[in-house]
């Protein structure tokens, strides 16, 4: 799929995003996203530290693919659009619990944040041209 030299560095750049998330996940800010596994899994910590952990491998393999992977970015572009309907779940834990975590600290910014969700899956799938894919379906009319 052809996509401009501004989707392309778009792309590039939510892949640098998910790269740097990913790290910090397993390092410099894992307590905070520890903070945002939602309360109704499990209250295990082992297991609240497994998701995070999972889930920054998650975002390095995505990132670096959203980068490099460029034959199958429609595909890359689907699968990081999932993921972040996947993990919003974290994101609506943290306002309704009011965990502070990542500079949100009143109810107004953790709201905010949530809204930020949609604009990511979209981000994902203009950047890497899935909008204009056809799908099998289209191709056979």
């Amino acid at each position: 799929m052809k996509t401009s030299l501004f989707q392309n560095v778009m792309r590039i750049l939510l892949g640098t995003f998910m790269l740097f998330a990913g790290i910090a996940h397993l390092t410099f800010q894992r307590t905070e996203f520890l903070a945002q596994v939602p309360h109704w899994l499990p209250d295990n910590p082992g297991f609240k530290d497994f998701v995070v952990v999972s889930s920054g491998v998650v975002e390095i393999i995505l990132g670096l693919a959203m980068i490099f992977w460029v034959k199958q970015k429609v595909k890359v572009g689907i699968a990081l659009a999932i993921f972040y309907v996947l993990v919003f779940p974290g994101n609506i834990s943290q306002y309704t619990n009011g965990i502070d975590a990542f500079g949100l600290d009143t109810d107004l910014k953790r709201l905010i944040r949530l809204f930020f969700q949609p604009v990511l899956i979209l981000w994902a799938l203009w950047s890497t041209g899935a909008f204009k894919k056809k799908t099998a379906w289209e191709k056979a009319k």
